[in-house]
């Protein structure tokens, strides 16, 4: 057989281990791995002294379009996502208009034809109103399941109590995704917030709050019997909770709880460190990092939510919550790998094969034959140092500005293309909607 692309003599990365040896890929999938020596192909790509990994997923991005242009849009953060080593991304429903109705997905599908670089899915948001066309949603072509805020969010895009919930947990049969923090509980702290004080961030939405909707969460999971996918969970009592409720509930960590750290965050970076659920102080990162090695963390993703600076630099409680971080998710975590945080198979667990086993991905997430040639390659040795000015989300900051990084992502290959080699953009608007496994469009 001939090839499309030969990537040589690199170590191939998979969680059961690693392996120096050949890939070879024809048309969008990889057709062989093992010793490729004397084998023709397209384009040999010499891929000696460095790690290919399996095309790295980022299940949780906000970018913006349509309605909010001015921070972000489909195709330049889908750019800063191919820049830094990512393959595919799902993004959030919360836009304006919010993703609440079939023809809002459509709308958002053929936004990112021909625009996005990056492979994609599309979230359906779910209100008190619209549980009846939730079934319809969440089965069409790129949707990568429902979204559920029980606290901090607005409009109709918040479902605070427990009977709304149940109510969307029991119309879909899909995984839902869920923002767990308690509106009741944020309502009557909202007082505490101290003008131009980002250190309150985190006393208005404190640990009960997340805690308490995790816990009611979890019941009404458990009472409909639906699998729910929890998101950026940031506080040590959760961890506790949901390693008693693997069977039902997979769990989410972002780079930021990982690696910033209250209240050093507040001080060093004001409204620029501010999120929702918020950076808490160490014992909680210290929490997080035992359950990710423990197994209990299920999938790793960055929450990518791009503000501008003006918007960032007003006092608190004015500033909006949200930090970019889709195309810094590689090599700040490749930094934690080398500092000895992490395996680098537990990272491609995380990255790769977590959210094709959480989201049931039809042809990602594997470095296997018959899988989309998918690759994040990387240099695990490359020392850069993280600034504004390399990242390229429209927003123009970055919270790891200054970050001394060791491992960086060289390459973004997407179903057998390059779309980033050394640090350039070498094919645009590629990107074509994920498909998974409960929705796959039958064949005529």
């Amino acid at each position: 057989m001939t090839y499309d692309l030969i990537l040589k003599g690199g170590t191939v990365v998979s969680p059961g281990g690693m392996a120096q040896t050949d890939i070879g890929v024809k048309g969008e999938r990889i057709a062989h791995i093992g010793d490729l020596t004397g084998v023709d192909a397209g384009e040999i790509y010499d891929a000696t002294g460095l790690h290919i990994l399996p095309g790295v997923i980022d299940s949780q991005v906000h970018f913006r379009e349509p309605g909010l242009e001015h921070k972000a849009d489909l195709e330049t953060e889908a750019r800063s996502a191919a820049l830094g080593g990512v393959v595919a991304v799902f993004e959030m429903p919360n836009t304006n208009p919010s993703t609440i109705t079939p023809d809002a997905l459509t709308d958002k599908l053929a936004r990112a034809k021909g625009r996005m670089d990056t492979d994609h899915a599309f979230y359906a948001g779910a209100t008190h109103d619209n549980t009846d066309v939730l079934p319809e949603m969440e089965q069409m072509l790129g949707c990568c399941g429902v979204k559920v805020f029980m606290g901090a969010s607005t409009g109709d895009l918040l479902i605070q109590d427990d009977e709304g919930v149940e109510a969307v947990l029991r119309a879909i049969k899909r995984r839902a995704a869920f923002h767990s923090e308690d509106e009741y509980r944020l309502e009557e702290r909202r007082s505490l917030a101290v003008q131009g004080d980002w250190q309150s961030h985190i006393v208005v939405r404190d640990v009960e709050a997340a805690v308490s909707s995790t816990r009611r969460l979890l019941r009404l999971a458990r009472k409909t019997g639906k699998r729910i996918h929890v998101l950026h969970i940031s506080t040590a009592e959760e961890m506790e909770l949901l390693r008693d409720a693997k069977d039902l509930a997979s769990v989410e960590v972002l780079p930021n709880h990982l690696t910033l750290a209250a209240p050093d965050c507040y001080e060093r970076l004001k409204g620029f460190a501010q999120q929702n659920p918020p950076v808490r102080e160490q014992r909680h990162q210290d929490a997080l990092w035992r359950a990710l090695n423990a197994g209990i963390v299920d999938v790793l993703a960055t929450d990518h939510a791009p503000h501008t600076r003006e918007e960032k630099e007003r006092p608190y409680p004015a500033s909006p919550s949200g930090m970019p971080g889709v195309q810094t998710l590689v090599p700040v975590m490749l930094t934690h790998v080398n500092n000895g945080k992490l395996s680098l198979q537990r990272f491609v667990e995380l990255t790769s094969a977590g959210p094709q086993r959480v989201f049931g991905l039809a042809d990602k997430g594997r470095i296997a034959e018959g899988y989309h040639a998918d690759f994040t390659v990387v240099d695990l040795k490359r020392k850069e140092t993280i600034t504004h000015d390399w990242t390229k989300s429209k927003c123009g900051w970055t919270p790891y500005d200054g970050f001394e990084a060791t491992g960086w992502p060289v390459a973004t290959i997407i179903r057998g293309g390059f779309v980033m080699r050394d640090g350039e953009i070498v094919k645009k608007g590629g990107g074509q909607p994920v498909r998974f496994n409960e929705t796959l469009e039958p064949i005529s």
